[in-house]
């Protein structure tokens, strides 16, 4: 049982999509720290200080009764509190993020059109004969047969 249960295993794993999703995963990992670090690091701390130095990381309520100074000093003390500035430093990650995947997924799209306008047919079946013609043909070159224009199929 174990050897074929370790078979059947391995073929599930092996399939390309499931390689493809666990390197898509990977990828959206290191490119989520990266998004996180370019918010935290570049994006946020210039538009701290065009809001009069304001450091969005440390932003908090505190909902205890003593007075904190920082939220790493609320924090080492173990005091509740309400972390709004790091909350909106992740709603600017995940808006980063997001648009990113919709600009990603639009481009798939725009090739997968492209691919599936490519594989349009050329041709269409004679009514008549069956031999293959081309679209535009207006009168079948196999069995002469008029075809109507707008519809490709034989003239009335």
């Amino acid at each position: 049982m174990w050897p074929y249960l370790w078979k059947e295993f391995r073929e599930f794993a092996i399939r390309g999509n499931e390689i493809d999703l666990a390197i898509g995963v990977v990828i959206g990992a290191a490119f989520g720290k990266i998004v996180t670090s370019f918010v935290n690091d570049v994006l946020m701390p210039p538009l701290g200080l065009l809001l009069g130095r304001v450091d969005f990381s440390n932003l908090f309520l505190n909902l205890s009764s003593q007075h904190y100074a920082t939220l790493a000093e609320a924090k080492q003390a173990g005091a509740a509190t309400l972390n709004y500035g790091v909350f909106i430093n992740t709603l600017i990650d995940f808006a980063i993020v997001a648009f990113a995947i919709f600009l990603l997924i639009r481009q798939v799209n725009r090739l997968t059109r492209r691919e599936k306008d490519a594989e349009a047919p050329a041709t269409k079946p004679c009514p008549y004969c069956a031999t293959e013609i081309p679209l535009p043909a207006i009168r079948c070159p196999n069995c002469t047969s008029p075809l109507d224009a707008a519809k490709g199929t034989a003239a009335g």
